[in-house]
């Protein structure tokens, strides 16, 4: 452990003109008393670290000193090009490897480019999760990513609807989507009284639903020519088509056509559009949209109020005539901020009887 962190501090030193005890030490997670007691055994070792005393002091290299040390490990390299990804990275287990591996190029490079990372730093940043949810990282996350990067076969015991299975699988890759976490897998040894389709096909798998991670002793033959993101996005596609299995034919204003893609998924959208019949005089037009189930339409539809009128099926026609009264008689008659409050209060009572 002292041995990294004093290399650590040698290229933190050497990617800048000099620091502060203080810095040093937010950088190396210790104390400042900690900090000086390595750079007296730096010093000693013959590593020529200077300190400046006063209250503008810190410590430096001097003599143009350069060490060795800045060659990349494998896994610091393969960080590396995850390093716009720092959730995910700190998620994975990964944020040390990352953060070694950033130092030892930054140390690496000219006085004139050190700044490069804190300059991209300032300018680019991902925030995968989507807005108003707080993700929680799995668990397992941690050895599943280790078992992709070594190639290592797991068994693993899965969440399947009411039942929990057991699989043998080769873990290919990861894909964070949405502030999810999935497994990209290849089965690799079929289950007694299971379908043969299920050998050696490609699946996808919530890293949230895996009860356990057993990595085995061998590591699997990665097929070189799977495309991770090819195959996600074809596998995306098809889940999204997959679960719309009903439609419902609509009049949608034109506004109510410019927000369908922000009210309902983009792949029933765009099925939709192909379907849209000429405007009417008013600009109104008729489309079938694919949809998972009326419920989620009328979940979906609601957002674009007197946009969108529903034709069929005339169940759902009939639910959003009725949601259509009930909004009528709330709004029928303007309520002053008394007899809000009373019905707020009204209301309150109702709901903890």
């Amino acid at each position: 452990m002292r041995a990294a962190r004093l290399i650590k501090m040698v290229l933190l030193l050497q990617s800048r003109p000099s620091m502060t005890a203080a810095e040093l030490a937010r950088e190396l997670e210790v104390s400042e008393r900690t900090v000086t007691r390595d750079a007296q055994a730096l010093s000693e070792a013959g590593v020529p670290v200077y300190a400046d005393r006063g209250r503008t002091g810190g410590y430096r290299l001097i003599g143009g000193y350069r060490t060795r040390l800045t060659g990349l490990a494998r896994s610091e390299a393969e960080a590396l090009f995850l390093s716009g990804v720092p959730g995910a990275l700190r998620e994975m287990g990964l944020e040390d490897a990352a953060s070694a591996a950033r130092l030892k190029v930054s140390a690496a490079l000219l006085p004139s480019l050190r700044d490069a990372s804190h300059s991209a730093a300032q300018r680019f940043h991902l925030d995968a999760p989507d807005w108003f949810k707080q993700p929680k990282t799995p668990d397992l996350l941690p050895t599943v990513a280790d078992t992709v990067w070594d190639d290592r076969r797991i068994v693993a015991r899965y969440r399947s609807r009411e039942t929990e299975v057991e699989r043998q699988l080769d873990p290919y890759g990861l894909v964070l989507k949405a502030g999810v976490w999935y497994l990209c897998a290849r089965v690799a040894k079929q289950e007694e009284g299971e379908d043969n389709h299920k050998h050696g096909a490609y699946r996808v798998y919530r890293i949230d639903r895996f009860t356990s991670i057993t990595p085995a002793p061998e590591r699997f033959t990665r097929d070189e020519t799977f495309d991770l993101a090819g195959f996600w996005d074809e596998h995306a596609e098809q889940f999204a088509r997959s679960i719309l299995r009903t439609e419902v034919v609509l009049r949608l204003s034109p506004r109510g056509l410019r927000g369908l893609s922000h009210a309902v998924d983009p792949v029933s959208a765009r099925e939709a559009q192909k379907t849209a019949g000429p405007p009417e005089d008013d600009g109104w037009v008729t489309l079938t949209l694919p949809v998972e189930s009326d419920e989620v339409a009328r979940a979906q539809l609601t957002a674009l109020g007197p946009e969108v009128e529903v034709l069929a099926p005339e169940s759902l026609r009939t639910r959003f005539a009725e949601d259509a009264r009930r909004l009528a008689t709330l709004y029928r008659t303007p309520r002053g901020p008394q007899d809000t409050h009373d019905t707020h209060d009204t209301h309150n009572t109702s709901y903890e009887t």
